[in-house]
């Protein structure tokens, strides 16, 4: 898996990170679901975010507010192949699909 040690920002913007995501084929979108699932917008099919291969997750602040708090994930659907993206918030601003699905995401990065 290609990703940042530690997640790290190195002060990249959510968008060019999703923009040179798309040009290495992630055109793809995906989003988090109730109950820790990831919903794939190419087949509208959810799957339990343990079950989706994750190739890299990368966190982003703001360029202009620090508090921004998004992790990009580069994920493939197990249901149709699908590559695509996911942005999630984490932090005070996240949602409960949010963070039951980023911590999935992160379960499945650490095996």
């Amino acid at each position: 898996m290609a990703s940042t040690p530690e997640y790290a920002s190195d002060g990249t913007t959510l968008v060019e990170v999703i923009r040179r995501l798309e040009s290495d084929g992630y055109v793809g979108q995906m989003a988090a679901a109730e109950g820790g699932m990831i919903r794939c917008f190419t087949c509208r099919q959810d799957s339990p975010a343990c079950d989706v291969h994750i190739e890299l997750l990368r966190r982003t602040e703001g360029a202009s507010d620090p508090s921004d708090m998004v992790a990009v994930a580069a994920l493939i659907c197990p249901r149709c192949r699908a590559r695509g993206t996911v942005a999630l918030k984490y932090g005070p601003e996240a949602s409960p699909e949010e963070v039951e699905a980023l911590r999935l995401l992160d379960d499945v990065d650490r095996r």
